[in-house]
């Protein structure tokens, strides 16, 4: 399809990592989009299974009792290449390469206070001043695959390969694979918090999406049950 004999392609969509942190003015959002989006994405469900609950000294659960969502991991593979920024001649990729992209990721695995907080507390530690004790949790994540996918995850896997690098032997090339496994509302009900709240809200919205689309396939389904068989 062109347009004033310009050739039009869809607008592609790139899919990311959202750190959600608290900050002085609210939840802070530190977006960490693909820079390629990856090639597959793998998803295991693993339901509750009834017959795996000890039933001494009380009746038999019900076959069919489903009392949590199924626990669900996704895992994907992740690239990161310089050679976009070195070709637009970028001074931070000609001296860091993608190790600030690799830091980033790594940042969702590790206790954190926010990003301006856990750089002071990193400064006051080098420094050698005294710092009261730290709570030790990591950020909420969100994974932003397109607008009918946003779901609340904690990186539960993490890997990575790192290949050619520059003279300072910081990496030219990463290969990250990621497990990441599903939060969902249950495990949030220990504490509440606005990110909590938007973790939820995130999931819900998610369900809510499947559920239209469950019903879409329903309806579809009996419409052509109800066609006329044509001989021909």
């Amino acid at each position: 399809m062109t347009d004033g004999g310009h050739l039009r392609s869809p607008l592609l969509v790139r899919g990311a990592l959202v750190q959600l942190t608290e900050g002085l003015i609210g939840v802070v959002p530190n977006i960490i989009p693909f820079q390629y989006n990856p090639q597959s994405l793998s998803r295991t469900l693993t339901p509750w299974n009834p017959f795996e609950v000890d039933q001494s000294g009380r009746g038999q659960l019900a076959p069919t009792a489903q009392p949590f969502d199924p626990e669900e991991t996704i895992s994907m593979t992740i690239e990161l290449d310089a050679a976009d920024r070195l070709g637009d001649g970028d001074p931070l990729a000609q001296v860091l390469g993608v190790a600030d992209r690799i830091a980033a990721i790594e940042k969702l695995l590790m206790p954190t206070s926010g990003l301006l907080g856990d750089l002071a507390g990193a400064a006051a530690d080098l420094a050698g001043v005294p710092q009261p004790p730290k709570r030790q949790t990591v950020s909420i994540v969100l994974l932003f695959w397109g607008a009918g996918r946003i779901l609340p995850v904690r990186v539960s896997s993490y890997s990575i390969e790192e290949t050619e690098f520059l003279p300072t032997l910081q990496p030219l090339m990463a290969t990250i694979s990621l497990e990441l496994k599903v939060l969902t509302p249950d495990v949030f009900k220990c504490e509440s918090s606005p990110v909590n709240e938007l973790a939820i809200a995130a999931y819900r919205y998610f369900r809510l999406q499947q559920d239209a689309l469950a019903v879409s396939h329903v309806a579809r389904a009996a419409a052509d049950a109800l066609l006329p068989a044509w001989p021909f």
